[in-house]
Protein backbone atom coordinates (compact mmCIF):
# COMPACT_ATOMS: atom_id res chain seq x y z
CA UNK A 1 0.00 0.00 0.00
CA UNK A 2 1.40 3.53 -0.86
CA UNK A 3 0.42 6.83 1.08
CA UNK A 4 0.10 9.71 -1.21
CA UNK A 5 -0.37 12.77 1.19
CA UNK A 6 -2.64 15.63 0.40
CA UNK A 7 -2.23 19.74 0.17
CA UNK A 8 1.07 20.41 2.32
CA UNK A 9 1.11 17.21 4.25
CA UNK A 10 4.60 15.06 4.42
CA UNK A 11 5.00 11.63 5.15
CA UNK A 12 8.37 10.68 6.95
CA UNK A 13 10.06 7.46 8.45
CA UNK A 14 11.65 8.18 11.57
CA UNK A 15 15.43 7.25 11.57
CA UNK A 16 16.87 5.00 14.74
CA UNK A 17 18.19 7.05 17.69
CA UNK A 18 21.31 5.42 18.83
CA UNK A 19 21.11 2.48 21.23
CA UNK A 20 24.39 3.32 23.12
CA UNK A 21 25.81 6.61 24.63
CA UNK A 22 29.49 7.65 23.50
CA UNK A 23 31.35 6.59 26.28
CA UNK A 24 29.60 3.24 25.29
CA UNK A 25 26.77 2.68 27.54
CA UNK A 26 23.76 0.76 26.11
CA UNK A 27 20.40 2.46 26.63
CA UNK A 28 17.47 1.13 27.70
CA UNK A 29 14.58 1.26 25.73
CA UNK A 30 12.59 3.61 28.03
CA UNK A 31 15.63 5.61 28.06
CA UNK A 32 16.10 6.63 24.63
CA UNK A 33 14.68 10.00 23.68
CA UNK A 34 12.46 10.08 20.34
CA UNK A 35 14.07 10.60 17.44
CA UNK A 36 13.90 13.99 15.62
CA UNK A 37 15.86 13.19 12.57
CA UNK A 38 13.53 11.33 9.40
CA UNK A 39 13.60 10.32 5.86
CA UNK A 40 10.97 11.91 3.74
CA UNK A 41 8.99 9.31 2.33
CA UNK A 42 6.18 11.22 0.34
CA UNK A 43 5.31 14.69 0.01
CA UNK A 44 1.99 16.70 -0.78
CA UNK A 45 0.96 19.08 -4.14
CA UNK A 46 1.22 22.08 -2.16
CA UNK A 47 -1.08 24.51 -3.17
CA UNK A 48 -3.55 27.02 -1.65
CA UNK A 49 -4.06 25.95 2.09
CA UNK A 50 -6.23 28.17 4.27
CA UNK A 51 -6.05 30.62 1.29
CA UNK A 52 -2.16 30.56 1.41
CA UNK A 53 -0.21 28.97 -2.09
CA UNK A 54 1.96 26.74 -0.13
CA UNK A 55 4.96 25.48 -2.13
CA UNK A 56 6.45 22.45 -0.87
CA UNK A 57 10.49 22.35 -0.41
CA UNK A 58 11.03 18.77 0.45
CA UNK A 59 11.25 15.95 -1.95
CA UNK A 60 11.49 11.98 -1.05
CA UNK A 61 14.92 11.01 0.38
CA UNK A 62 15.56 14.30 2.12
CA UNK A 63 16.59 13.86 5.22
CA UNK A 64 14.93 16.63 8.36
CA UNK A 65 14.78 17.26 11.71
CA UNK A 66 11.43 17.36 12.75
CA UNK A 67 9.60 18.74 16.14
CA UNK A 68 9.66 16.50 19.11
CA UNK A 69 6.02 15.93 19.28
CA UNK A 70 4.68 16.87 15.29
CA UNK A 71 2.43 14.55 13.33
CA UNK A 72 0.00 11.93 13.43
CA UNK A 73 1.85 8.44 13.49
CA UNK A 74 0.53 5.87 11.36
CA UNK A 75 1.26 1.71 10.58
CA UNK A 76 0.75 0.45 7.39
CA UNK A 77 1.91 -3.05 6.08
CA UNK A 78 3.84 -3.37 9.64
CA UNK A 79 5.74 0.01 8.71
CA UNK A 80 5.68 2.91 11.03
CA UNK A 81 5.40 6.64 9.49
CA UNK A 82 4.32 9.99 10.58
CA UNK A 83 2.26 12.24 8.45
CA UNK A 84 2.58 15.97 9.50
CA UNK A 85 2.55 19.42 7.25
CA UNK A 86 5.61 20.69 5.73
CA UNK A 87 5.81 23.70 8.39
CA UNK A 88 6.40 21.42 11.22
CA UNK A 89 9.79 20.51 10.10
CA UNK A 90 12.16 22.29 11.08
CA UNK A 91 15.27 22.03 8.66
CA UNK A 92 17.24 19.58 6.28
CA UNK A 93 19.95 17.58 7.14
CA UNK A 94 22.58 17.98 4.40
Amino acid sequence: MKIKPLADRVVIKMLESEETTKSGIVLAGSAKEKPQIAEVIEVGPGGVVDGKEIKMELKAGDKVIISKYAGTEVKIDGEEYTILRQSDILARVE
